[in-house]
Order: C-alpha cells, then sequence, then structure tokens
C-alpha cells in the first residue's frame, strides 16, 4: 500500500513539473507580440519618459554605485526613504497613468543606459536590472531592439505574464529601456 500511494505521489509531482516547465517556456502570445510592436515601441518616445533618461545618465553613477544600490534595494524590506525618487518622481507618475490605462498592465519600469532603475509604479524586487535579458536583449550595445520574454509567473505581481522591453531613444539614439509586465490572462480576456 506504501509503495502504491509513494508511486502515486511522484507520478503527481512528475505530473506538476512537466506541466509547470510547459507553462512556463510558453512563446508569448502572438497578441501581446503584436500589441507590443504597434503600441508599446511608441512608449521609447515620450517625452516625458526620455527626458527622465537623459537626466539619469547624465549623473554620471558608476556601475559600482548601481550594484551597491542594487544590494541595498534587495536587502531593504517595504518602501524606503531611499526608493521614494524612484517610485514618486515626474516619470514614475507618467508610468502610472499608462498602466492605469489597461487592466493587463501588472508593472512598469524604466531603466537608464546601466540598466540602473529610473522610475517605476511599484518597488521592483532589484534596483540593477542590467544583468538580466529584459535589459540586455533590447538594449543591445545601443541599437534597441523589442524584447519579449517567455510567459512565466512573476513574483512581485503574482501574475503569469511576459515582459516586453521597449528602447528609449534620444534622436535616434538608445539611451534606456522601459520594461512592460502584462498579466497574460488579463490581456486575452480584453
Amino acid at each position: 500500500m506504501r509503495w502504491g500511494l509513494l508511486c502515486v505521489s511522484a507520478l503527481s509531482v512528475l505530473v506538476l513539473l512537466v506541466l509547470g516547465f510547459a507553462f512556463a517556456a510558453e512563446k508569448a502570445p502572438q497578441e501581446i507580440v503584436t500589441f507590443a510592436q504597434e503600441k508599446l515601441m511608441q512608449w521609447g518616445e515620450n517625452p516625458i519618459i526620455v527626458q527622465a533618461v537623459k537626466a539619469q545618465n547624465a549623473k554620471g553613477i558608476t556601475l559600482e554605485e548601481i550594484k551597491a544600490l542594487d544590494e541595498r534595494w534587495i536587502n531593504t524590506p517595504g518602501i524606503a526613504d531611499f526608493m521614494k525618487p524612484y517610485l514618486e518622481n515626474d516619470c514614475a507618475k507618467e508610468l502610472r497613468k499608462l498602466q492605469e490605462s489597461a487592466p493587463y498592465f501588472a508593472e512598469i519600469f524604466v531603466t537608464d543606459n546601466q540598466g540602473g532603475l529610473v522610475a517605476a509604479t511599484d518597488k521592483t524586487s532589484d534596483y540593477w536590472q542590467g544583468d538580466e535579458a529584459k535589459f540586455t536583449e533590447c538594449f543591445k550595445g545601443e541599437e534597441g531592439v523589442l524584447y519579449i520574454s517567455d510567459v512565466a509567473f512573476d513574483e512581485s505581481t503574482q501574475t503569469y505574464s511576459v515582459q516586453v522591453s521597449v528602447p528609449v531613444r534620444d534622436e535616434g539614439k538608445v539611451i534606456g529601456v522601459i520594461v512592460v509586465g502584462i498579466d497574460v490572462d488579463a490581456f486575452l480576456e480584453e
């Protein structure tokens, strides 16, 4: 009896793992790809976002300073005073307006040319995005391309989502990245 119960339990775990991996590796639905190409790419030219990224880039913050802030960010629970400028600046206010325009926008944030946070609708899990595909694949050595992740469970928003990364451009040059988390289920219900 115990052997049978153990086999059933092991089989159940295996099925759940296979199903979980299959869903997690699923490509973004074509409707989201088309939406990103036709609508979200325009966000990279929003003057409020462009100005905020230019201002952040002009500060000349070193990568070491960014990584130190990233460590502090990750290890600080809740929203501390040093985080508020990224969540309350004019760019963050603009991002919240964009987020409120549709129920499927789970989160939106903007980075500078090194992947450091410029503004966000909500606290992100980390400050530095520069070592993640959502930044590196989009920025592409200042070439800038639309990047859309596979569907995955997002811990910070508690949704199955894709992350769409859009290059922020100033006079044709890529200066930063906008990352838009899209709740797949909510998008497909619209």
